[in-house]
């Protein structure tokens, strides 16, 4: 039986480019936060290999991943977007979330507010 090509995970993700050193991918792993075919991994030296999906945590929305090849090294962006398929759903724009309910004079007033308020009131030495 052929074995496959394997690598270890805090290396996969840091190849793939998605912590921007080795061993943010290694605390990442560490904790807990990865999940190798849905599976938790604490395990940073886990072997993973092509067809393997990640989920994972990176800034404030989740990834889900395929991996589609190893890799040798940590080279330019395209390359390394040539190692996994996003699976990941959409991330949730900005101007689709409604803005907070504003009050008027109610509430901790704004930077802006506090400047207009400041500059209305005029010199206390006057």
């Amino acid at each position: 039986m052929e074995q496959r090509e394997t690598i270890r995970l805090d290396k996969w993700l840091w190849y793939a480019r998605f912590f921007k050193t080795r061993g943010l991918a290694t605390k990442l792993v560490s904790a807990g936060h990865v999940r190798v075919n849905s599976a938790k991994v604490s395990k940073p030296a886990t072997a993973i290999g092509a067809g393997d999906v990640l989920t994972f945590p990176q800034a404030s929305r989740i990834r889900v991943v395929r991996l589609l090849a190893c890799g040798t090294r940590r080279g330019p962006a395209p390359e390394a977007q040539a190692l996994y398929e996003d699976l990941s759903p959409p991330p949730v724009r900005r101007d689709e979330v409604p803005p907070a309910p504003r009050y008027e004079g109610k509430g901790r007033p704004t930077k802006k507010d506090r400047r207009t308020s400041l500059l209305s009131r005029g010199d206390p030495l006057e």
